[in-house]
């Protein structure tokens, strides 16, 4: 150490003293006003808000005759006349945060104009002590007003305040909605999730009954047997559906694949006959390839309990399995079906007459297919996405908050390239879905 710099020593009450008036104007202030090293009153500072452990009170002055500590050197004394605050003035300050306790924030446009407002009127410092937002953010903010005044960037004091946001919110549920208004809450919101939209169904549930919703009653069975194919084709569904259209009646077959629920086919007749069974079933095989067994209850278009039916033929000359639900539970994939196409088709159209049904039955059944989420699929799968193997390419969409398109890539489609079928007992070829050979012609 040279021979001019000498080591100076502050007793508590000097030390107090200066700690307040630098918690008060600044330590760089104080510095100047009484000599002593800035980098000395920050320590100071930073230990009696350490010693304030977190709680609002002023620094008094020490009275006790503990030993001084040395600081930095110094060559010029304390000016005698310098002014000195009484502790009763001593400006109370909250102790810094820690690097821990400090968590990010996201202001809104209108929050960043406020705070850009009162920067304008008392400074950067002072706004950024009273308002909580670090110096930095607030003359990051004004940068970026300055650039956007001149055409360079976008403004942090632009675009939707809050209010905007949730109105835009709720009409894209209400929109979601009136596209297919017998979807529940639930469904709803994972519908819009599907879209790259994250709402609760919380959310969803308040907008749709304050635009007149009323969840429907439901009976809630007791169901613990529950299966399921673990590959497409394992297992289809099949079952009818009994409606009157005017008085008329109309019966609704649907083939559901059991591991995606992919309608494959369906048939619509006035009674319950084998061939409206037989058209359907051949039509979903020249269309998909035919499935390894199929479930239907004991009625007298699949089965016959004397004898053979034609559908038993029919599936015996394919190779494919036949079971018979002997209860309503084995085959309640098809009973959900059937009950949710209520719910969603026949209880919301008013239909002019049958062929009015036909015409709304094939557009319904590509909407449940490929754009329809189903709870059994997780929530977020329609029933396309199972049935043509692309689960992992739509999760991973969704989860990167990209959304789903709605067209079906066809990249991701498994495509049947050839194919020898037997057609009532008749040899057929098939080249890239075309009917190339028919021995019968």
């Amino acid at each position: 150490m040279s021979a001019n710099v000498t080591m100076r020593r502050y007793t508590p009450d000097e030390k107090a003293k200066a700690t307040a008036r630098s918690m008060e104007v600044g330590y760089r202030a104080v510095s100047k006003e009484t000599g002593i090293p800035w980098g000395t009153l920050s320590c100071w500072v930073f230990k009696a808000r350490q010693k304030a452990g977190g709680a609002v009170a002023a620094v008094e002055p020490a009275t006790s005759s503990a030993p001084t500590v040395p600081h930095a050197p110094v060559s010029v004394a304390a000016p005698a006349a310098a002014p000195v605050p009484t502790p009763a003035a001593v400006v109370a300050l909250a102790p810094r945060p820690t690097a821990r306790a400090r968590v990010a924030k996201v202001y809104t446009p209108s929050q960043i104009a406020q705070a850009l407002e009162r920067v304008a009127a008392i400074g950067v410092r002072p706004a950024a002590t009273q308002l909580g937002i670090s110096r930095n953010a607030l003359r990051d903010w004004e940068r970026k007003v300055a650039k956007a005044a001149k055409g360079e960037g976008t403004s942090p004091t632009s675009g939707p305040d809050p209010k905007t946001i949730e109105e835009r919110r709720d009409a894209s549920i209400l929109a979601e909605w009136r596209k297919q208004q017998g979807l529940g809450p639930a469904q709803i919101k994972n519908q819009l999730r599907r879209a790259g939209i994250k709402v609760s169904v919380h959310t969803v549930r308040r907008v749709m009954e304050d635009a007149g919703y009323r969840p429907p009653k439901v009976e809630r069975r007791e169901h613990n047997e529950n299966y399921e194919a673990i590959r497409p084709g394992q297992l289809w569904h099949m079952d009818f559906l009994h409606r009157y259209i005017h008085g008329q009646n109309t019966f609704m077959l649907a083939l559901i694949d059991d591991y995606s629920r992919f309608v494959t086919g369906w048939a619509l007749d006035d009674a319950e006959r084998a061939d409206a069974v037989i058209t359907a079933f051949e039509g979903a095989v020249r269309r998909y390839g035919k499935p390894e067994a199929v479930m239907s209850d004991g009625g007298s278009a699949f089965w016959a309990w004397k004898g053979s039916s034609r559908f038993t033929r029919i599936l015996e000359e394919y190779g494919v399995d036949q079971l018979i639900a002997t209860v309503p539970q084995l085959n309640g994939k098809s009973e959900v079906f059937n009950a949710n196409i209520q719910k969603e088709l026949f209880n919301r159209v008013q239909f002019a007459d049958v062929a009015d049904l036909r015409r709304h039955l094939g557009p319904h059944f590509h909407w449940y297919n490929h754009h329809r989420t189903h709870h059994a699929l997780g929530g977020l799968l329609v029933p396309a996405d199972r049935f043509y193997g692309r689960v992992d390419e739509v999760m991973a969409r969704i989860e990167a908050g990209g959304g789903v398109p709605d067209a079906l890539d066809l990249t991701l489609r498994t495509l049947d390239l050839f194919r020898v079928v037997s057609h009532r007992g008749k040899p057929e070829i098939w080249l890239m879905g075309r009917k190339i050979f028919d021995a019968k012609e």
